[in-house]
């Protein structure tokens, strides 16, 4: 495993920050290049992190050879044509979610890593949440049994996000605000789609019509997409015969972003969540009634300790039960620079994300998240939008299959595969 990557970060917004360290810490990365329309951005960021090459053309970017993937931090609806380019232009493409806003550019995106045998990862962060993987662990056991039924969403009021969008969307950043909820909708559709492994065949979805807000923001004639919904709630009927709601809020009274499983139902076990509070049952076809509290195992290290020293008097004490790694995500495959990592963002998912993508690009594997998972992710809101517009209407949610056998996928190494000599 000698080769190294050469990777250009591109969007240099609050976001990217982190992840520019991250592939920098990373014993598989030779260079780290960034790039961003305004010149201010690129001169702070390479002060920063100590980066050598910068741009401000993304076209320009892409046409330097020894550059063989690219990280994309965009607004989400520059993505596809982006994700596109640098395809074309024979680079590996980690992109932030979502992987498109139309199906037609989810298909070409799926035609193009097809034929080209690239790497392309999404970065869903939620793939790696505890939650999803004590669902995705205890469901490949069988302890669930048939999938029955499960609750996911992603809740983060807009009013907290006026910022980011106002820095990044100019003046009219209120256009680009109101994006519908239901075209990013990975966060909740990963978490159980990824355990359950399954597509959705059909979705019914309803809309929250935005008229009692004066920001502007949702509405036709107000956004680019005249969408009227700030929330949105979708069923989804799955290829196993199960049912998943998922729910995609960005007015509702939650003092945090908050995305996570409350419910996730099989025919012999069930867990269930309530922000700190995590139990799994078996029920009684199962063979044996049992209730298990497994919050110490899903909630973060952090949490946990400070609950043990009595200093954390409510569970959702601002974002810090979400800050941290959590004992069941195996901190041990990971390089060794990045098992001590402060507490940070998302439950530190990001050092997992950013070595699933260079494991794969040094492997030529097909990571997690892949194209056809992303697919799989985003598709489901995309009609489910569709549907509310038409107050509920059932639709067939298109499928583009399984990724070909001739890509092998990414599997986890052994423990010592970043040990030092």
């Amino acid at each position: 495993m000698n080769r190294k990557i050469h990777i250009g970060v591109v969007g240099l917004g609050a976001f990217s920050s982190d992840f520019i360290k991250l592939f920098g810490m990373h014993p598989d990365v030779e260079e780290v290049a960034v790039c961003d329309l305004l010149p201010e951005r690129v001169a702070k960021s390479q002060k920063e992190h100590g980066i050598k090459r910068g741009f401000t053309s993304f076209d320009e970017m892409l046409k330097c050879k020894d550059l063989d993937s690219v990280a994309i931090f965009t607004q989400r609806h520059l993505h596809a044509e982006m994700v596109e380019k640098a395809l074309d232009a024979g680079k590996n493409v980690y992109s932030a979610v979502p992987i498109a806003c139309t199906v037609e550019d989810i298909g070409k995106i799926i035609d193009k890593v097809k034929s080209s045998h690239l790497v392309y990862m999404m970065g869903e962060t939620c793939y790696y949440y505890p939650c999803a993987i004590f669902c995705r662990q205890r469901y490949e056991k069988g302890d669930f049994g048939h999938f029955v039924y499960a609750e996911s969403q992603y809740y983060h009021d807009i009013t907290e996000m006026y910022g980011d969008f106002s820095r990044s969307g100019g003046d009219a950043w209120r256009r680009v605000t109101g994006i519908p909820p239901m075209f990013y909708p990975t966060h909740s559709a990963s978490m159980v789609l990824s355990a359950i492994h399954e597509h959705a065949t059909k979705v019914s979805c309803f809309g929250l019509r935005d008229d009692f807000h004066t920001d502007n923001i949702y509405g036709e004639g107000k956004n680019d997409w005249d969408n009227p919904f700030s929330n949105e709630t979708a069923l989804l009927r799955m290829s196993g015969g199960g049912v998943v709601r998922l729910n995609e809020f960005r007015r509702v009274g939650i003092n945090k972003p908050s995305s996570y499983i409350t419910a996730f139902y099989g025919d012999l076990g069930s867990y269930e969540c309530s922000v700190t509070q995590h139990t799994f049952q078996r029920g009684a076809a199962s063979g044996e009634s049992t209730l298990e509290n497994v919050g110490k195992l899903v909630n973060t290290c952090r949490y946990n300790n400070e609950m043990a020293l009595g200093g954390l008097e409510a569970p959702a004490n601002g974002v810090r039960y979400i800050e941290g790694f959590s004992p069941i995500q195996d901190r041990s495959r990971l390089p060794k620079a990045m098992r001590t990592l402060a507490p940070g963002p998302h439950y530190n998912t990001h050092s997992f994300l950013v070595d699933d993508f260079c494991r794969a690009v040094v492997e030529d594997k097909l990571p997690p998240n892949n194209a056809w998972d992303a697919a799989r992710y985003m598709l489901p809101g995309l009609i489910a939008h569709e549907s509310a517009l038409r107050d509920g209407m059932l639709m067939d949610v298109p499928d583009f299959g399984d990724a070909p056998e001739s890509f092998e996928r990414l599997t986890y190494l052994k423990k010592d595969y970043y040990e030092e000599d």
